[in-house]
């Protein structure tokens, strides 16, 4: 079976960020061994877990667009709007753990923050909703 280019696509984006992943777990396994506390700062331990769950949410939307009714160009804009959004978010959980700077990124909230949380909530469930829409369409041709 050939996968589709969305599948490809999504299944590398998905390995690349199981390895962050696993990589983000060395960090997290060095700063609670040299930790007094036992505890690594608490945005690395969110972008450790964040990480390992967005590499599986990633791979299933693969399975989602290799079965899907729609396009290649719209299942590849959904994938790409919620995975900018998945790598963004790790990103800034990544800079926050680094910095050390806070152990509450929406305290105080800002217009701005609120603003980048409504983007983030309306390309992640809205691209997701997308691909996983074109997959129970191609599937509902398929029910007798």
């Amino acid at each position: 079976m050939n996968l589709t280019l969305t599948a490809q696509v999504a299944l590398i984006a998905a390995g690349v960020i199981f390895l962050w992943a696993l990589l983000l777990g060395v960090w997290k396994y060095a700063a609670i061994m040299r930790s007094e506390t036992g505890q690594a700062h608490v945005y690395v331990d969110i972008a450790h877990r964040a990480a390992l769950m967005y590499s599986f949410a990633t791979a299933l939307l693969a399975a989602f667009a290799q079965f899907s009714a729609w396009s290649t160009a719209v299942n590849m804009v959904a994938l790409i709007v919620v995975l900018v959004f998945f790598v963004g978010a790790i990103a800034s959980y990544c800079l926050h753990g680094l910095r050390r700077d806070t152990t509450n990124q929406f305290h105080p909230a800002s217009p701005s923050l609120t603003a980048s949380m409504v983007a983030l909530i309306i390309g992640e469930v809205g691209g997701s909703a997308v691909i996983l829409a074109g997959f129970i369409v191609e599937q509902a041709g398929t029910w007798g």
